[in-house]
């Protein structure tokens, strides 16, 4: 942990992903972005003369062009990704975008002069083709599709609505300074955001603190840049909402993808019944750390004394492996050779992105980044995204690129599914009791963070749109105000409320990305109830099925068709229930 933030350079490059695959060199990138630049224009010929005859021809010209434009932004992307502060990939990135707003304003007036043709003809004809869900889908949201120019009016809005999530990444990720703190043998270390989670699971207490403090303090002294970057955002979201005719932001959100708000909210209440179970789970944290006081900064730490569980990368890839078996052998080849061909790019270095993730492109193969670091948590990172990836190459190689991608409502679930067999596969073979209560005690910390405090981010998210739709300003004490009131009621009495969890807010990426984050949870509770059907019930060849189905069909119709109805809070009551029967051990046991 004390060691210096090493440079991209500094780092072996058998632990550099091969960014490689999508471009060989810089030029080759630059080559076909300009022919891309010069392509586009082949749509001018489409454009005010669309028939029900030259529409799919249109429409498959696009996708071309679209796959492209989409090889062009990762890349760029990714090589920006690996150091933030490179201004020459800054500069990639900003191409890029800009090529994005051309290829929209250029394609604008499609989806109008679709929904201007006779409804009936264009649905036989469209009755045996590959884009009969492409025009259903579209004619389900006809009402939200404006004109030819007001589309490419929006079009061209496209990168001025980026502007606050591309502030935020920067500020976040390239200027954010953290004073360093006294590690355990009390040596001097640089605190990052990759060691930030690591330094909180400390079993030093005075470490725990001064790592906290020094984590939010970095923030506060941002504030109010960060809240009105955030209020930008916010606004943003508000507005296209409002252009596009939608009740609300977040009918807006969610309509994309045909996912009622029902779920949404049905999801927060439905957590909301459950949170005595999350305040007594807060209460067994306090008396298993024997502390007078339970303060934020001791959320992450183990309970389960004596076992410190460190695990390299090769033990963790071997781990994974062998827990993802139930998969099948197909699945286990995909993950050996994600594993092993340069789909990963490993550890942290100076000016990497925070947090992982997984992305890619139709036509390659996926790209993984973690800031690995021979922890627990570390080795179900590489499980989730590996999800992710696996998700996505599954989805690629068997979907046509127009229905290649899945929807984020379903983005969550491979991901958990894979961290749900890991668990359950740590469980059977652990053998000493303390380290399996240390498991368990793991297991609640998941349920803990990816259900109900994701849920709490999502409710956050609800409350703050809504009062932008309702006409309050969002400042820095407003925006705080309501994150600690929600603390308040998701962690209960039994915990001190140190004053810079208030704003929390102000870290979080994924604020940027408008009602992203409640799929967390629902996809943690779709994922507890599938991984119990791949290990009890022969549910593995449904599961695949749904990894490959890509978007060619609703979510809520794939995940019911994978065994789970979202649309109902059974599968939140069941996890619940999963959560219940783990607490209960952990509270019985005496080795806890």
């Amino acid at each position: 942990m004390s060691d210096k933030l090493k440079t991209r350079a500094e780092i072996p490059e058998i632990f550099h992903w091969h960014i490689h695959d999508l471009f060989a060199t810089d030029d080759e990138w630059q080559q076909q972005f300009d022919d891309l630049k010069e392509e586009l224009k082949a749509m001018d010929s489409f454009n005010g003369s669309l028939t029900i005859d030259t529409v799919f021809v249109c429409l498959a010209k696009r996708d071309v062009l679209a796959q492209k434009l989409d090889k062009l932004y990762v890349y760029a992307n990714l090589r920006l990704n690996e150091d933030q502060t490179n201004p020459f990939y800054q500069g990639l990135s900003d191409k890029a975008e800009s090529l994005i707003v051309s290829y929209q304003s250029q394609t604008s007036f499609i989806e109008p002069e679709i929904l201007a043709l006779d409804e009936q003809a264009l649905c036989a004809k469209a009755s045996d083709h590959l884009y009969k869900h492409y025009i259903e889908d579209l004619l389900r949201s006809k009402k939200h599709i404006l004109s030819a120019p007001e589309e490419n009016i929006l079009a061209k809005v496209y990168e001025l609505s980026v502007i606050p999530e591309n502030v935020f990444s920067m500020m976040n990720n390239a200027d954010m300074e953290f004073r360093s703190v006294a590690d355990e043998s009390g040596a001097l270390t640089p605190l990052t955001h990759g060691k930030f989670i690591a330094m909180l699971e400390s079993t030093d207490r005075r470490l725990r603190k001064d790592a906290f403090d020094a984590y939010y303090d970095a923030y506060f002294k941002q504030k109010n840049a960060i809240a009105a970057t955030f209020n930008a955002s916010i606004k943003k979201d508000v507005f296209l909402s409002g252009v596009r005719r939608y009740d609300n932001s977040l009918e807006a959100y969610l309509c994309g993808h045909n996912i009622p708000t029902t779920v949404y909210k049905n999801l927060i209440q439905t957590i909301s019944e459950y949170l005595p179970l999350m305040h007594q789970y807060i209460r067994l944290r306090k008396q298993k750390l024997g502390v007078e006081s339970l303060h934020m900064y001791d959320l992450y730490t183990p309970i389960v004394s004596d076992a410190n569980i460190f695990i390299n990368y090769d033990d963790a890839k071997a781990s994974v492996t062998e827990a993802l078996k139930p998969l099948g052998d197909a699945y286990g080849q995909i993950l050996t050779e994600g594993l092993s061909a340069g789909w990963i790019d490993v550890y942290e270095n100076k000016g990497k992105r925070s947090g992982a993730y997984a992305w890619g492109c139709h036509g390659c193969h996926p790209y993984v980044s973690l800031n690995y670091n021979d922890t627990i948590n570390s080795m179900f990172t590489l499980a989730h995204e590996m999800g992710h990836a696996i998700h996505s190459h599954y989805s690629w190689a068997t979907q046509p690129y127009t229905y290649s991608n899945y929807t984020i409502f379903v983005a969550e679930v491979a991901s958990t599914v894979n961290e749900a067999l890991l668990m359950q596969h740590l469980l059977s073979v652990t053998e000493d009791k303390t380290q399996k209560q240390y498991l368990y005690n793991y297991w609640l910390e998941q349920f803990r963070g990816t259900v109900f405090r994701q849920t709490m981010f999502a409710e956050f998210e609800l409350l703050v749109h809504e009062m932008v739709e309702a006409g309050t300003p969002l400042t820095f004490d407003t925006l705080c105000e309501v994150y600690n009131g929600l603390n308040v009621k998701y962690y209960g009495p039994d915990i001190v409320l140190d004053t810079q969890i208030s704003w929390e807010w102000a870290r979080i990426p994924h604020f940027y990305n408008p009602y992203y984050v409640y799929q967390y949870a629902t996809g943690y509770t779709a994922a507890i109830a599938l991984s119990e059907n791949i290990l009890h019930n022969n549910g593995g060849a449904a599961y695949l099925q749904f990894l490959k189905s890509g978007s060619s069909d609703y979510s809520i119709n794939l995940l019911k068709q994978a065994g789970v109805d979202m649309t109902t809070q059974e599968p939140i009551k069941h996890a619940m229930s999963v959560f219940k029967t783990i607490l209960k051990q952990m509270e019985c046991d005496p080795h806890a």
